[in-house]
């Protein structure tokens, strides 16, 4: 059943998907447009209005506007309030309320949650969004006890909403800050923000359904004998696969930055070891999606600049808050490239084979990626006056969902704002959730007859 029946209108649940993501955009760009949203009591720009909703329901966290000093305490619930929904899902948020109010879930409804979260059965999904939004309140909820325990005796009373807005920010991988215009820097050494802040942006960007089935596992862990490495044998292949993927990217992000920036004087060179570490892990976690930082990015090295943009654009893990291209697909893509050079048949991992199909649509999704990100970049090299290196970062942070910037957004003219928005909104979305949703489709049963096959050549 691909097609979701609302009265006399036909619409895919790709399409119901996007229309309710642009409907929280448009609600959010009339609420920040509001005179009490800002400070100076005045209506701002629709345009910067309608980028910083966009940046919050798509949780990227740029801003051509500083978040702190334009939005009053009205702006900045609002935007609280759209990165919530966003980091969850509208579908997820309002099968919730339906639970809460003791309304049926339907089947169309189902299949609405199930393309959300890109699962592939639609059993359970009731108790899965349970789960969702059970964990992400226990989540936030410490986070935030911990973010207000360090805030408080600094901003007083304030540090409550300040832990509170941080901590939702961190877990919804948002990257929106209202401590000023230099995001978490004046926290480069302080390692309760520093690692609350890093696990919250972990554990939204591992995946709702890997919380679930490391949870189910653990629990049953008495029966299955003791030990990490049997614990790990009963995970789904999809959890092991992000769970090391997620791992080695940010050890290896790590030690990149440390060895690259610890000698650079303009970013981590003159800080102690001990700082010098926890920055570059920070760097290193942030960068994949998160948007928060504590150096100054402009002032890294170009290598840095470079790494960073890959992390960004490989991202989090999918099912989850966080952005990119999901560290899945690249995995997947590369298991297909070593199965190929070792003339191997099948593309297989921890005992597995991957189908075919999983590789098609993990091919896609980098294709279409790249090309989304070429495409902006090239509008923006047309219409702003940054170079290349810092367009080509604002255009993968974008897209990615990132919130990360070398000092362009809040530069960028109307048309590299609309163009940026776009480029948000695909990246939240997804690639594919967007080319299905317009795709045309023969209505006509296809027979299943194969073409002959063809000989070309590559590489």
């Amino acid at each position: 059943m691909s097609v979701y029946k609302n009265g006399d209108i036909n619409l895919k649940p790709t399409q119901i998907l996007i229309l309710g993501f642009l409907i929280l955009i448009l609600i959010g760009t009339g609420l920040l447009s509001l005179p009490i949203a800002s400070q100076n009591g005045e209506s701002i720009d629709i345009v910067d209005a309608l980028f910083t909703a966009t940046s919050a329901v798509c949780v990227t966290g740029l801003v051509v506007v500083n978040t702190a000093a334009q939005w009053t305490l009205f702006g900045q619930l609002v935007i609280l309030i759209l990165i919530q929904i966003g980091g969850l899902g509208f579908m997820t948020i309002t099968t919730m309320v339906f639970i809460l109010m003791k309304k049926k879930i339907g089947l169309k409804d189902r299949m609405l949650i199930q393309e959300a979260l890109n699962q592939y059965s639609l059993s359970g999904m009731v108790r899965l969004v349970r789960h969702i939004v059970f964990g992400t309140l226990i989540l936030e909820g410490v986070g935030a006890l911990l973010l207000a325990i360090r805030f408080i005796p600094e901003y007083g009373i304030k540090g409550v909403f300040y832990g509170v807005f941080h901590a939702i920010s961190a877990f919804c991988n948002a990257g929106f800050d209202i401590l000023g215009d230099s995001s978490l820097s004046l926290y480069l050494g302080d390692i309760t923000v520093n690692l609350t802040v890093m696990l919250l942006v972990v554990l939204g960007g591992l995946g709702f359904t890997v919380w679930v089935d490391v949870v189910h596992v653990t629990r049953n862990k008495k029966r299955r004998g003791n030990g990490l490495k049997k614990w790990f044998r009963y995970l789904s292949l999809h959890t092991k696969l992000v769970l090391v993927l997620s791992l080695g990217l940010i050890i290896s992000g790590f030690l990149f930055f440390l060895v690259v920036e610890g000698f650079n004087e303009a970013t981590l060179g003159q800080l102690p070891l001990g700082d010098k570490i926890l920055a570059a892990l920070f760097q290193s976690v942030t960068t994949r999606t998160a948007g928060f930082n504590t150096m100054a990015l402009d002032q890294m090295r170009d290598a840095s600049k470079f790494v960073t943009m890959l992390l960004m654009f490989i991202g989090g893990s999918p099912a989850g808050t966080a952005g990119g291209i999901k560290t899945v697909t690249v995995g997947i893509i590369a298991i297909e490239i070593i199965s190929v050079i070792r003339a191997r048949k099948d593309a297989e991992v921890f005992g597995r084979r991957i189908s075919r199909d999983i590789i098609r649509r993990a091919l896609a999704v980098m294709i279409i990626s790249l090309m989304v990100v070429m495409s902006v970049t090239i509008v923006l090299t047309l219409t702003e006056t940054g170079s290349f290196i810092e367009l080509l970062f604002e255009s993968v942070s974008g897209f990615a969902t990132v919130g990360l910037s070398l000092g362009q957004t809040d530069k960028l003219s109307v048309i590299g704002k609309l163009v940026m928005s776009m480029s948000m909104f695909i990246g939240r979305l997804g690639p594919i959730t967007m080319a299905v949703a317009f795709s045309i489709r023969n209505s006509k049963k296809q027979p299943n007859i194969r073409k002959p096959e063809g000989k070309v050549m590559v590489g």
